[in-house]
């Protein structure tokens, strides 16, 4: 149930911040910025569902610590990878997308611990 909850609180998240994107810093940041920030929702409410999916797994199927590990990397694919981009469009500093492919990296080890998991609950 945990990721369920943590899936629902960043889907509340990412659809703030896309509302305070488009709202709140159209013409206060540069339209490169903009759709930088643009790409940090969009990545936030994808694995934000993806947390939700792991959520319904770990419920369904208790025993998939793979499933569990999987969660855990999607969320710090969120904050590292989406977390860098918005702090990179509010500070203006680029130094923060030294961080994104990290948080890139996080997000496709979790993908890939959720089929691993997929695979080992078959057999």
């Amino acid at each position: 149930m945990k990721f369920v909850v943590i899936g629902s609180l960043a889907s509340f998240v990412g659809v703030a911040l896309g509302a305070f994107g488009a709202h709140g810093l159209r013409g206060r940041v540069s339209p490169e910025m903009l759709s930088v920030w643009q790409t940090g929702v969009l990545y936030h409410l994808v694995h934000a569902l993806g947390l939700l999916l792991v959520g319904i797994l770990c419920r369904l199927l208790p025993g998939m610590a793979l499933a569990r590990a999987a969660g855990w990397m999607l969320l710090v694919g969120i904050l590292l990878f989406s977390g860098s981009l918005f702090a990179m469009t509010l500070t203006g500093l680029r130094v923060f997308g030294a961080i994104t492919p990290i948080g890139g990296v996080a997000f496709l080890i979790g993908w890939l611990l959720l089929a691993a998991a997929a695979l080992r609950e078959k057999s």
